[in-house]
């Protein structure tokens, strides 16, 4: 089943990381970079070679060894990545580590398209390996009619999140309470403890990824009740945006989002996270399974590539204990 749960490290790793070069020339080389997976300094170049003074490694240095050694990842030969709007960053870090270039190489040539457009993209050819959320089920059965075959192990695990104006004095909320605001059974914040105000429960399109985590992880079997396209940004900025300014009573909404997006990539100011079930999101207790609402995020590759592939390599690496090491370096959670 490609959505199970999978258990999952509870520790984040960080920072600087030492690489096993990818020359086919001079496979014991090592690309040695100071820096984190999350922040690269100027100062980093393209190569470096062994017989260069290597930094003074701090206690927390993690190293990460490329499995196969034989392949020379540069920006011409690095595969095309694409995917949901949360893994861009992790994209970025597998190019820095790989090649050795500045996050900023990546950051301006990366273009992702969200989930359900990722999988389009890899299906005709134009992406090479997706980092990416659980896709809909219309995206499978597109794949199934097509011949598409593929690859598809999970890579990190993610909590879905609900996000409130600051001044809202709600601070969690239950399973069912969130169950019944999205069905619609409840309708007013006074009836989970906050104002006598009326709930505007903001929803994505169909086809995000968050929606089908809001689907397949809290409301299960349960309807979500329809919602003027007003209340649907298709973009999860414009989400966060909305629940900030929601026509002028931006107290009322009510929002959904992935953890790392809320937490790592700048959710706009004046804006909090709610509990559920009185667990604060976290990477602990998301790695835990404490927090309630959680999905894994996945590589995916079409099936039957060359050993010798960079996307297969990539794919390969980034499921063993190696390419773990990195996912958890960008701050993201990973599974065991």
């Amino acid at each position: 089943m490609i959505g199970k749960k999978c258990k999952v490290l509870a520790a984040a790793m960080c920072l600087s990381l030492a690489v096993s070069a990818c020359s086919s020339e001079s496979p014991e080389s090592e690309v040695t970079t100071t820096a984190s997976a999350s922040e690269t300094t100027e100062a980093e170049t393209a190569e470096t070679s062994e017989t260069e003074e290597s930094t003074e490694a701090s206690s927390a240095e993690t190293t990460i060894e490329i499995v196969d050694n034989s392949f020379r990842f540069t920006t011409d030969n690095f595969p095309v990545f694409d995917g949901s709007t949360a893994t861009k960053p992790l994209a970025i870090g597998i190019g820095t580590l790989l090649t050795g270039n500045p996050r900023e190489t990546f950051e301006s040539s990366m273009q992702f398209h969200r989930t359900d457009d990722a999988f389009y993209y890899l299906m005709d050819g134009t992406a090479d390996i997706l980092v990416v959320a659980q896709p809909c089920q219309d995206i499978y059965d597109q794949m199934e009619e097509a011949g598409f075959e593929y690859e598809m192990e999970p890579i990190a695990m993610e909590g879905l999140v609900f996000i409130v104006n600051e001044t809202n004095p709600v601070e969690s909320l239950t399973i069912e309470q969130v169950q019944d605001i999205y069905s619609g059974k409840i309708t007013n914040w006074s009836e989970v403890g906050g104002l006598d105000q009326p709930i505007v429960p903001l929803q994505r399109t169909e086809t995000s990824g968050s929606q089908v985590m809001m689907r397949e992880c809290v409301m299960k079997d349960i309807p979500l009740m329809e919602v003027p396209t007003t209340m649907i940004p298709t973009e999860m900025g414009d989400l966060i945006e909305a629940v900030a300014s929601f026509d002028n009573s931006s107290s009322n909404a009510l929002g959904y989002t992935v953890y790392y997006y809320a937490d790592s990539m700048g959710m706009a100011d004046g804006l909090k996270i709610l509990k559920i079930n009185d667990v604060e999101p976290s990477n602990d207790s998301i790695a835990s399974g404490e927090y309630p609402f959680t999905n894994p995020y996945f590589c995916v590759v079409p099936s039957g590539l060359e050993n010798t592939d960079g996307a297969k390599i990539i794919y390969d690496w980034l499921v063993s204990e190696e390419g773990q090491k990195l996912v958890a370096a960008e701050g993201y959670v990973p599974v065991a």
